[in-house]
């Protein structure tokens, strides 16, 4: 049984040995400009071929006519129907996304698990940023990640107020669960977004992770998030008077092509739901997470 998992690893790391040395951020950008062409029909011709080979469920997509989108990246942004992803009723905090939980559990001596036997710092995916790191030090951590087939918006948990959005640079690996088994610090190393809010139960971090072809990472408050040419962390505070709340279940942002969500509550305030097990399949508005008050 052991030689079968040193050869599975072994497998997996010679897969993804070639990111490290591609071009991941010229890559991305290149994807970036072709993801937003309208070329007619060699456009639908992609869309069709990418909805046939991932499996892609177009009956709960607003529009289900390929023709009705003209560039590939509004096909992938696309929006549902409002009926197709009803708020649980009972709900206190939601999933945000359709993904599959990777892992989730609590926050254990500043680390978050990645994989089975491969753990990173809750100070470098959050950057250094002191003040944020303190209030997840002891926190809970929900990683959801987003294949290709999956709907690409993500939304509120639970209604907060935005208090401070920080934009990290950083590589760009793929954030499949191959990538994420031999990859060290993969999360803490990939570039991302981090958004703070205030809510009824605390604070709560959501964290968009980008990927290997992830051409931006969009929020409703900043529109498309440019990577900026310095390499440098950016932190942006919106004071109370002005900053956006956002209620549950509203639209927060977009991938323009797939990656992963990270969630992060006090673990003093909320509760993980004990059914859910990982990996664990996650519909936007399902019932995550529980209220401790």
């Amino acid at each position: 049984m052991s030689f079968y998992f040193a050869k599975s690893e072994l497998f997996d790391r010679l897969l993804t040995s070639i990111q490290y040395v591609i071009p991941q951020q010229g890559l991305s950008r290149l994807v970036f400009k072709i993801t937003r062409l309208a070329m007619g029909p060699l456009t639908y011709w992609l869309i069709k071929g990418f909805i046939k080979f991932y499996q892609v469920d177009m009956s709960s997509a607003q529009f289900t006519e390929v023709r009705h989108y003209a560039t590939f990246n509004q096909f992938f942004t696309r929006a549902l129907k409002p009926t197709t992803r009803p708020l649980s009723n009972q709900a206190e905090i939601i999933s945000p996304v359709d993904g599959e939980i990777s892992q989730m559990g609590q926050i254990e001596q500043g680390q978050l698990l990645q994989a089975k036997g491969h753990y990173f710092q809750l100070e470098d995916l959050l950057a250094k940023q002191a003040d944020i790191v303190t209030c997840f030090e002891r926190g809970l951590f929900c990683t959801c990640y987003l294949s290709p087939r999956d709907y690409h918006r993500i939304h509120m948990p639970i209604t907060g107020q935005l208090t401070d959005m920080i934009y990290v640079p950083g590589r760009l690996f793929s954030v499949n669960q191959r990538t994420s088994r031999v990859v060290p610090n993969l999360f803490a190393r990939n570039e991302r977004v981090i958004c703070l809010f205030t809510t009824a139960v605390g604070p709560m971090a959501l964290i968009l992770v980008g990927a290997l072809l992830v051409g931006s990472i969009e929020t409703v408050w900043a529109g498309v998030i440019i990577p900026n040419q310095l390499s440098q962390v950016q932190r942006w505070h919106y004071p109370a008077a002005s900053a956006p709340v956002l209620s549950q279940g509203a639209e927060l942002g977009r991938f323009n092509m797939g990656s992963t969500v990270i969630l992060l509550f006090d673990a003093n305030q909320v509760s993980w739901l004990s059914e859910i097990t990982v990996p664990h399949k996650q519909i936007m508005g399902q019932s995550l997470a529980r209220s401790l008050r």
